[in-house]
């Protein structure tokens, strides 16, 4: 580590947001090296070479400015940014909705455009951010699944789990289950490839859904297919795939199903669309508007030139550009077939969504937003302008991996954020709700800072640069709310103080996981259930960690020691995570809750103890309660092993049960061991 930014570089970074210190624990302080701040500054177009010079230019610029390029107002509060205004400023405001209003009046939630006049004759314009003061709570309590969709397979799919399996899912665990919600993983767009990154939190756009997940037979045109032999060809073939998971111990394929799928996608697009789906597919269009065909554009030159835009022709790797412009009009045809791709993606998420709702469920379907995009993607080539280059997003060393970590994912710059009015963050956000009941963001203290690492550098020499969570919040809490939708962040791990308060305060749930809630102020032991807090997702565990058999079993701790990734020695780790799974068990029977139902009357069995885990999620006062899926059978293995990568099949497994037999959606419907558990959160 180099040695830590000097008076005037510090100063001039705090001004940008870019922090100079981290706490890993409160009572412990590192310091970021000067090379990390420089490189950051950089990063937000500062050049910090001379930091006097461009400490006092900054100062200036502060001092001379009206107003930020965005200003929040909550709804029924003052707005607190005149007070930061010259007296005798006067404001003009145009709202979203065509009419001139003064900062007096009751404002109408959206973005409008302030204008501020000093008594100087200075001038300046910012977006303004009306919100409501927090997001409505959710619907009654309710429970739900959670599920990663690739892993549930029925009869019907083509190897791996899709759109048609979702709706039927939400469907039957709407009107058999009572449940509330479906939550599934990111189905955000992938960077094509050979081998395609299975990885749902590093896709290529978070704006436009995968076609990979479409339930082929759904698409009207599909009955009116014009070779219907080679159509039935490729089904077989999708039978044969779907059999060798299903049968044969296979891994999910995802780029075999995708082949499949693209191949039959190009002859359902031969059909003519009449003339009501055509209306509707021009609506679309038009909704999507640039974001649309930048995508679309990018998916058809990646045909062409790779998935990588950075090694592109120099004149292609610039979204507005005349080449690009000009390889747009040649593409055409392949940038249509694109655009119609997330238009029959969109559309089935939506149906996925109305038959949740017409199941009974009050929230529906709980859609995931990754923390940010591959740096090779369409979002990252598209909106280039607005991240941060030469930076990736990551975590700086903690107790639990002492190196740090890079996530690989280029960082939104804040500044130009806040100068488009958050645009980009806006649109990704409408986008999403357009078709979920409610939304989990992951890594949500993302909305507060983020830990930039400069390219070709360890996590350990990055530094954390701060976003204007007002504003982040602001949005969020107004696209939200526009949709009726409900928001949960995942706030596990290390969080800044104050950042749940905050998001508690603006009606964002939390995530609560059974094996970390303990009393860390205290002893240490298990959190009591009426100590847990009410707004938040309540599991017993979530894609990255070990399923519930797998955590009272011991299991989990023996096949990392197979993978080569215990740091301590295997008999530590066993007694550590013994003594883990004991403390819990032991306050379950001492609350009284380790009885069983079902096939798991006996209180030791391994399906009572998962029964009694889940009955004491629901002793808590959370307002969603999940359920892992796998956990419903029995699965002992995790959909992702974090710190691997080819020596763990990671988002490739299938649900299966106890001994490792692949459990489909009809099984599931069908299991007597799903319909106890059920049963225990059914339970008044």
């Amino acid at each position: 580590m180099t040695a830590p930014p000097g008076p005037e570089l510090s100063r001039l970074a705090e001004s940008y947001g870019v922090a100079t210190s981290y706490q890993p624990s409160p009572d412990r302080t590192v310091a970021a090296s000067a090379t990390a701040v420089t490189l950051a500054l950089a990063a937000l177009g500062v050049d910090a070479g001379d930091p006097a010079g461009a400490l006092a230019a900054r100062e200036r610029e502060l001092h001379e400015r009206l107003l930020p390029p965005t200003v929040v107002c909550w709804s029924g509060s003052p707005p607190a940014f005149v007070a930061d205004l010259p007296e005798g400023t006067r404001l003009r405001i145009a709202t979203e909705q065509g009419e001139t209003r003064s900062a007096a009046d009751q404002l109408p939630p959206g973005v409008h455009r302030l204008t501020a006049t000093a008594p100087d004759g200075r001038t300046a314009d910012a977006q303004l951010i009306v919100a409501s003061p927090r997001l409505p709570a959710p619907p009654g309590r309710s429970y739900g699944l959670l599920v990663q969709l690739y892993s549930l397979l029925s009869h019907r799919s083509w190897g791996m789990g899709d759109l048609g399996d979702l709706a039927e899912l939400t469907s039957w665990a709407g009107r058999a289950l009572g449940a509330g919600f479906v939550q599934v993983n990111p189905l955000h767009a992938a960077v094509p490839g050979a081998p395609t990154d299975p990885s749902p939190y590093r896709p290529s756009s978070r704006r436009f859904p995968d076609p990979v997940h479409l339930r082929i037979e759904d698409i009207p045109e599909y009955v009116q297919v014009a070779d219907p032999d080679r159509l039935r060809a490729l089904r077989e073939r999708a039978e044969r795939l779907r059999e060798a998971v299903l049968e044969k111990g296979a891994l999910i394929d995802r780029d075999a199903v995708w082949e499949l799928k693209r191949e039959a996608l190009e002859l359902v697009r031969e059909v003519p669309l009449g003339p009501g789906r055509r209306a509707a597919y021009a609506d679309y269009l038009a909704e999507g508007g640039e974001a649309l065909e930048d995508h679309a554009t990018w998916c058809a030159l990646a045909e062409v030139h790779g998935s990588d835009w950075s090694r592109w022709p120099a004149g292609l790797r610039d979204p507005r550009s005349a080449e690009t412009a000009r390889a747009r009009g040649e593409l055409m045809d392949r940038v249509d077939f694109h655009s119609r791709l997330a238009w029959l993606t969109e559309s089935q998420l939506g149906a996925a969504q109305r038959v949740a709702r017409e199941a009974g469920m009050p929230v529906g379907v709980v859609h995931d937003l990754a923390v940010g995009v591959h740096p090779e993607g369409a979002d990252a080539w598209a909106q280039q302008a607005y991240f941060a280059a030469g930076m990736s997003v990551g975590a700086p060393p903690d107790a639990f991996n002492a190196r740090g970590q890079d996530w690989g994912l280029p960082p939104w710059r804040p500044d130009r954020l806040a100068e488009s009015g958050y645009a980009p963050y806006r649109q990704l956000l409408r986008a999403l709700f357009r078709y979920a009941g409610a939304l989990r963001i992951d890594h949500v203290m993302g909305l507060f800072r983020l830990w930039w690492v400069p390219q070709g550098r360890p996590p350990t020499e990055g530094t954390y640069v701060r976003y204007d969570a007002e504003a982040m919040l602001a949005v969020l809490v107004l696209e939200a709310s526009r949709a009726g939708a409900v928001v949960i962040g995942e706030d596990l791990g290390t969080v800044e103080p104050g950042v749940r308060e905050v998001l508690r305060e603006r009606g964002v749930l939390g995530t609560s996981v059974l094996w970390f809630e303990r009393d860390w102020e205290g002893d240490g032991r298990p959190l009591p259930p009426e100590r847990w807090r009410a707004d938040c997702l309540a599991t017993a565990t979530t894609h990255d960690l070990p399923p519930t058999a797998s955590r009272l079993t011991g299991e989990h701790v023996e096949l990392r020691d197979s993978l080569g990734l215990l740091t301590r020695p295997l008999d530590e780790e066993r007694a550590e995570a013994s003594a883990d799974a004991g403390e819990w068990l032991e306050l379950l029977a001492r609350l009284g809750l380790l009885h069983g139902t079902g096939g798991g009357t006996d209180p030791s069995s391994e399906e009572a103890q998962i029964q009694a885990v889940h009955r004491f999620l629901l002793h808590t006062p959370a307002r969603m309660v999940g359920i892992w899926l796998p956990d419903t059978v029995g699965d002992r293995r995790p959909q992702n092993l974090p710190g691997t990568w080819d020596q763990y099949p990671n988002w490739r497994l299938p649900i299966a049960d106890g001994e490792g037999r692949v459990v489909t959606l009809e099984d599931l419907a069908a299991s007597p061991r799903l319909h106890a558990l059920v049963e225990v959160l059914r339970a008044p």
